[in-house]
């Protein structure tokens, strides 16, 4: 089986990132970390993946040092003295198993709700107050809300490096607050944070240009971005290759190093007349690495009924496909979530010709999520 799997097991290498292969867990929320603090618990659950050789953990989203980043209880925070001594704890093991590790920086805007911690008080903030086209939801945001938070993902970066991780992180997707920004209906500003493609880029690029100005220019910076939210699966910010060129030429230039492109789907073509998927594109428009996401080796989608978006019960299916796209270069690196959530050893198995004892997803497993 290995000599099939040479695709996903090259090396790779980016500034900072020197991964044994193209292999990357993808970053899924766990809410395991009692007073936003990661205990020991998280220390062996990281540790696992990385000991059954997986290349580079991103770890599940960690809120930046702003008061309404926050938008789920026990999420662990990326800011702090006791988050980031277990943080250290957590690097150190991945580090001591031959893995990497990037934190995903992450602050939820208008998902938000008053009542969540650590403030109950605050409510959501976004570019407009809202939480989907015409659902209102929280505060909009002023220009020194922008910078408050801007300057917060900056200093977790910072965190970040001192902590001893690989890279970061920033969080762009899935109709978060970055996200927020860039929808057309969650962003109706008059200002220049609204308006054109460009304009609602903006706090991004701040924030991808605050973030390089924080770690330097040999730390790693990826960001992850999605067409789809958890508002509208259906939502679009590009119809067209050129629309997503117009979108992405702007958050290169301000120093992203990889986009991780997030799909529902790996295997889906992004636009019709080309079996390219989003970040096959993504790669040929930038020239940047790209990471490509999606119901790898599983049969079914997520978005299938489960918590938090983690699907519904799955069966373990072949990789053929993602092999045969990685030997094509259509993209440079895999993120893999629920199938490496249930079964740490997903990629070992898959090495040792052992694909048959790889463990099924079920909803049960989110229970353990060990």
């Amino acid at each position: 089986m290995t000599d099939a799997l040479a695709p996903l097991l090259r090396p790779f290498e980016c500034k900072s990132l020197s991964m044994r292969n193209r292999v990357a867990m993808a970053p899924m929320t766990r809410t395991f970390s009692p007073g936003y603090v990661p205990n020991d618990e998280v220390v062996g659950y990281y540790r696992r993946r990385a000991e059954a050789g997986v290349g580079l953990i991103i770890t599940e989203g960690t809120t930046v040092g702003h008061k309404a980043a926050n938008g789920y209880e026990r999420v662990p925070a990326l800011h702090g003295e006791a988050a980031m001594a277990g943080w250290k704890k957590v690097v150190d093991a991945v580090h001591e198993a031959g893995g990497q590790i990037i934190p995903q920086l992450w602050h939820v805007g208008s998902v938000r709700r008053e009542g969540i911690g650590p403030d109950p008080q605050v409510p959501g903030h976004s570019p407009s107050g809202l939480f989907r086209p015409g659902k209102e939801n929280g505060h909009a945001m002023t220009r020194d809300d922008i910078a408050d938070v801007v300057a917060a993902f900056a200093d977790s970066a910072r965190q970040a490096k001192e902590a001893g991780f690989d890279g970061v992180e920033i969080h762009g997707a899935h109709g978060y607050l970055i996200d927020q920004f860039f929808w057309e209906g969650t962003n109706v500003r008059d200002d220049e944070y609204g308006g054109s493609m460009a304009n609602r880029g903006r706090f991004a690029e701040e924030i991808i240009r605050a973030v390089r100005a924080a770690v330097g220019d040999d730390f790693a910076i990826v960001l992850r971005f999605s067409q789809w939210k958890q508002q509208d699966y259906e939502a679009r910010l590009a119809h067209t290759p050129e629309q997503l060129g117009e979108f992405l030429a702007p958050l290169s230039a301000a120093g992203v190093d990889i986009f991780h492109a997030s799909t529902r789907r790996f295997w889906q073509p992004e636009f019709e007349g080309s079996d390219l998927n989003l970040a096959g594109w993504t790669r040929k428009l930038t020239g940047k690495p790209a990471i490509t996401v999606g119901s790898v080796g599983l049969d079914d989608d997520f978005m299938n009924g489960g918590k938090m978006g983690m699907g519904g019960d799955a069966a373990p299916v072949g990789i053929d496909e993602l092999l045969r796209r990685m030997a094509a270069d259509e993209f440079d690196l895999v993120a893999v979530g629920r199938a490496l959530l249930v079964d740490p050893e997903w990629l070992l198995k898959l090495r040792e010709a052992r694909s048959e004892e790889i463990l099924p997803f079920t909803k049960a497993a989110l229970m353990s999520l060990s």
